[in-house]
């Protein structure tokens, strides 16, 4: 049970019930600290930790756009491993480190705020079902604009867009929202980046589009190209879904997960070619199956 996993807290490792804070800590009053989700797939004999370095770069840059500070990305990367050994994991598993502003002062202001690091796992199968078809709708809450809250960064704040996204669609009977953006650009799921395929050619919003800069999305792409299928990152526009011939989600939460109707429309005649092609090469992948990609991962023993 993860109540029984040790977890990282701010230089010490601590039972995970244990890793508390006061109720008026800045990042819970104004959620006020970013995050990022790593994945580590068991192959039987280990945990694989999935582009580890890659997130903790990516970890360091949100901090830094938040006028935060992480610790070095070899001290994240180091604590991330030391936490699967404490825990011996024989299942697949996700990871959480965040920076977060742990001062207690009155007031939504960055500077000068105190901040916080923190680690821990939890054992995680399918965030989605991938194999059933996702029922998806467009969402009536639009994605925050990268001005407002800055997209590129996984801000804690940020998600309570996703949350309203996401609620929505559940309450009306579907799986997953899907956001347009403040210029009606298909813009990405609640926690997911779309792709869309059109006679045979993979499309996805490209990153002036209030994207995150996912880096399972970056994977995709480089697994579509080597597969030998077209990409092109371009503004989408809302009715695209309704036409196109395939649609999958990506993302270290959803891995690849493929979306069979857009408001009550059916999309092409179910999992197409394309997304079933990249799928396959995708779980190849991350199972340490794939020889090329093994720089993808860290092992952990």
């Amino acid at each position: 049970m993860s109540e029984s996993y040790i977890a990282y807290h701010d230089g010490a490792w601590k039972p995970l019930p244990e890793c508390t804070v006061p109720i008026n800590t800045h990042a819970l009053q104004y959620g006020t600290g970013c995050f990022e989700g790593i994945r580590g797939y068991w192959d039987g004999t280990r945990i694989n930790l999935l582009f580890l370095r890659e997130h903790f770069q990516r970890l360091a840059r949100s901090a830094a756009t938040l006028l935060m500070q992480a610790p070095s990305v070899d001290e994240m990367y180091a604590i991330a491993c030391e936490v699967v050994r404490r825990n011996r994991p024989t299942q697949n598993i996700y990871l959480r480190p965040a920076v977060y502003k742990k001062g207690t002062g009155l007031g939504p202001v960055m500077v000068g705020v105190p901040d916080g690091y923190m680690c821990y796992m939890i054992a995680l199968g399918d965030y989605l079902d991938t194999a059933k078809g996702l029922n998806v709708c467009v969402s009536s809450w639009r994605r925050l604009a990268d001005s407002a809250i800055p997209t590129r960064t996984k801000a804690l704040g940020g998600y309570l867009n996703s949350a309203l996204a996401k609620s929505e669609a559940v309450l009306n009977g579907y799986d997953e929202a899907i956001f347009l953006n403040d210029r009606g650009q298909v813009c990405e799921g609640s926690a997911e980046n779309i792709f869309i395929v059109r006679d045979g050619k993979l499309h996805t919003p490209d990153r002036t589009a209030d994207i995150l800069e996912g880096i399972t999305r970056r994977s995709i792409i480089q697994l579509a190209q080597d597969l030998g299928i077209a990409v092109e990152e371009r503004p989408i526009a809302r009715t695209e879904l309704y036409v196109a011939d395939e649609i999958f989600l990506v993302g270290t939460g959803c891995q690849v997960s493929w979306v069979r109707a857009v408001d009550k429309r059916a999309v092409g005649n179910g999992k197409g070619s394309v997304t079933s092609r990249i799928q396959a090469a995708y779980e190849e992948a991350v199972y340490g199956r794939d020889a090329k990609r093994l720089s993808w991962l860290t092992p952990v023993v």
